[in-house]
This record gives structure tokens, sequence and C-alpha cells, in this order.
């Protein structure tokens, strides 16, 4: 009897070799090979429904159309702006996230308000039982005959009840627990996520309904399951947020049909996600005066400025080498502005501890905020409070000049609308239109701004 052959597939990428590897040669993760039959993980055959069996002719440019394809609104102002103004018939949307964060919570809510508008949706779960998902549906309020919940993990028994329903969204909760017998390889693994998602992305090509696949993420927060994955979808969203703290945000890192680095912000109560229209307001204070360190910084999320607190704390240090503690900030770009300080203004940085944090946990990793970063430190190193209601804005060069930043003019409308009365910003600026109540100071460099203080 013939000796049956072996393979052994890495799951972070796909790459297969004869024997077992400790570190994939490929990608270079580590601990990633699994056993497998060649057969088992070999790609289904040819004129098997995949997204590698999507045909069309060969035509020229000019006679392929440019009708844009219509929107079907989701009723979630704030999802519907991250989509770039609602989904796009027969896109396929990646949805990640931590455990426990609320992607499954989103999702339903999702699929409550599509079918509350007429519309038949389909839920296909590979993690919850049919009774666990009507008690969050009815803790969420959710009543609607147009819903419908499969708990299966066999593609190939749930698509042809999904084909014969004709919905106009698809969830599948999640890509990683559903399989493909024929493949005979585990759920989860490299060929499965591939093939299913492959098989998903061609019904909704082929049929013209949303698909949305919930994905699990690695202990890295990285989505698992191969590359590939992300660059076969059409959208990649990402859940994150604190489950200490009742605030979660969506965001956009690829998009077909919209911008990307785009954001909304969610508050998790017990009746289900609740959009935070201004989310601005969440991240500043509420005091009547700043203290020592504090500066409010705006950070351009896609197309939505957001208006963020910026904390500095320095402080004499004990050790022998001192602290730079960030978070928040790039820490790499904290190091360049102390070492601007030093040597452009003559701030001797060199035995203090410095801390730095950005209120409610938001990330600032954009040029626009350097100027905040250098105000809030020498703020805290010499006690002196910036003025409440200043803007600050401004990207930081190494010769100590500050530079324009992009979308300059949104910003200012934004910090004008929340009541803000001044602000520091680059010389050279925009020409749009500015707010007139907005008391402007522009400085060419980091001497004339510290003099604002």
């Amino acid at each position: 009897m013939a000796k049956v052959a072996t393979v052994y597939e890495c799951q972070q990428c796909g790459y297969q070799s004869p024997k077992w590897l400790g570190k994939c040669s490929d990608c270079g993760a580590w601990n990633s090979f699994v056993e497998g039959r060649p057969e088992t993980l070999a790609r289904p055959k040819a004129g098997a429904d995949t997204f590698y069996s999507l045909q069309s002719k060969l035509a020229p440019l000019e006679e392929i159309g440019t009708k844009a394809p219509p929107r079907v609104l989701t009723r979630l102002s704030e999802l519907d702006r991250l989509l770039g103004g609602g989904m796009v018939p027969g896109s396929v949307i990646l949805l990640g996230g931590d455990p426990g964060i609320g992607k499954s919570t989103l999702v339903l809510q999702v699929l409550a308000s599509l079918s509350e508008a007429g519309g038949k949706v389909a839920y296909l779960s590979g993690e919850e039982s049919a009774d666990q998902i009507k008690l969050r549906a009815e803790r969420l309020g959710v009543k609607s005959q147009n819903l419908y919940v499969m708990t299966e993990n066999d593609l190939s028994r749930a698509l042809p009840q999904i084909e014969a329903l004709k919905p106009q969204m698809l969830v599948v909760d999640s890509i990683q627990t559903v399989y493909q017998p024929d493949l005979g390889s585990a759920p989860g693994s490299v060929t499965q996520v591939r093939e299913c998602a492959g098989k998903l992305l061609y019904l909704a090509k082929s049929r013209g309904f949303t698909v949305l696949l919930v994905g699990h993420v690695t202990k890295e927060g990285a989505l698992a399951g191969p590359k590939i994955l992300e660059h076969m979808v059409d959208t990649v969203l990402y859940f994150e947020g604190d489950r200490g703290q009742p605030y979660r945000i969506l965001r956009t890192f690829k998009n077909r049909f919209g911008s990307v680095s785009e954001l909304a912000v969610y508050e998790m109560r017990g009746s289900g996600l609740v959009e935070v229209t201004n989310p601005s307001e969440l991240f500043l204070s509420d005091s009547p005066e700043l203290a020592p360190g504090s500066v409010v910084v705006s950070s351009l999320k896609g197309t939505r400025p957001l208006l963020a607190e910026l904390q500095a704390l320095v402080t004499p240090s004990s050790l022998g080498m001192p602290r730079r503690v960030t978070v928040g900030v790039d820490s790499q770009r904290v190091a360049l502005l102390c070492a601007v300080l030093e040597k452009i203004v003559g701030l001797h940085l060199g035995g203090q501890d410095i801390f730095l944090n950005v209120v409610g946990g938001l990330d600032v990793d954009e040029p626009a905020v350097d100027l905040g970063v250098l105000l809030a430190i020498v703020s805290s190193f010499q006690n002196r409070a910036l003025q409440k209601r200043t803007l600050v804005l401004g990207e930081v060069g190494l010769s100590g000049e500050i530079r324009p930043v992009a979308g300059e003019a949104i910003r200012l409308q934004e910090a004008a609308r929340l009541g803000f009365q001044r602000a520091i910003l680059p010389k050279k600026g925009s020409q749009e239109k500015l707010p007139k109540d907005l008391e402007l100071n522009r400085v060419a460099n980091v001497a004339a701004a510290l003099d604002l203080l």
C-alpha cells in the first residue's frame, strides 16, 4: 500500500512545505504550520462557483459603463458615512474586533434597521445558537418578520437556502467558523477561510447582495486568517475600544467605494450601540480652565476633524535614563520634538521624565499635532497654562519652523462650532474661507509659538 503523502501549510500566509517548519520561510510566522493532505489543501475543481470563476468579456475601456452603483442606506447615519454613503450592492465587508467588543450587536442592529425598511436580510451564525441570537434581539428591541436567522457551520448546506431567500444583506458570523466539507481541512484554516470567502464573494458579485463577514483577531490585534482575505473584500472595518469603558470606535482601513481612515464613535448601552454624533465633546475636558500641560489639538480622521485634549506631565527624573511614556501619540515623534526643544529653544529636558496622554483613549498620529505636543511639554515644564478654548495646529520641522497642515479650514470650522475662541496656527495657512469668530494667531517658528503661552 502506497504511503499517503502529507504537506504542511502555514496558517498565516498559506505557504506549503513537504516537512514541518518552525518558522515560515515566506511570511516569517513562528509555529504556524499544520499538517494536511495535498488534496484537502488544493483549490476546488474547475467550474466550481468561487471568486476565481467570475467571468467577463474583454472590452475596450471606452465601452464600459461608468454609472455609479446605487447605495443601500442602513439608516444608521454614522455607518452610512463610514461606508461612503451607504452599502454598495454586491460588495463584501469584513468586520474585525476583539472578543466581546460588540461586533455581533452591531451587525444585528444593522440587519434590524434594513429589515424594518422592508428588505429581507439573513444572519448566518456559526458561533451562537438561534436561541442566543433571539435573546440578544429581544434585548435590543428587534422585532421584524424580514430578519432570517440560521445557525450552521457547513456552508454547502447554508448557501442554497440563502440563495433561495435572495436577501438584501447576508451576515456571516464568523468567517473562521464556517467550512466547506469537500476541502477536508479544519474550519479557520487558511484553505477554508480563503475558499469560503471566495464562495461568498462570488455569490455577492453574481447575485447582487451585500455580504458582511465577521472576523476574529489574533492576540496581537490583527485580523486572523490569511492576508488574502483582506485583499479579496471591498471594505475592511475594525471595531475597537476598552471593554471597561462604554465607548467603541469603528474605523475603516480599506474602502473601494469611499475614503479610508474614517471613524465613527458608538456608546454601548443596555439597549445596544448608540451613535455619538459629536465625538469631539467626549475627548474634551469640561473644566473651566486648562491645567498646565493641557492642550487641545485637532486630528483629521478621514474627512472628520476630531478635537482631543492632550496632556503632558514633565517631572524631574530619579533614574539614570529619563522615561518617555506616551499613550495615543507616536513616541518617536515625541523624541524628535524634545530634541527640537533642546537644540532650538535651549530647554534642558535631559533630566526630566515626560509622560504624554490623549484623553479618551484616542490615537492622534499625524504631524498636525506636533505643535500641540510641543506646547504641552513646555507648558508642564514651566507650569504655565494655555488659555482656555484655544486650538493648536501645526507641524514642527527639525529647524524649529512651523509647517502648514492639511484640512486647516474644516478643523477650524469644527473648533468654532464647539465654541473655541482662539487658534495657534502656522504662518502659511489655508486660502479657504475661515471662521470669522476665531482669533487666529499665526506663527512661523517654535519661539513665536512659545511667546503665546
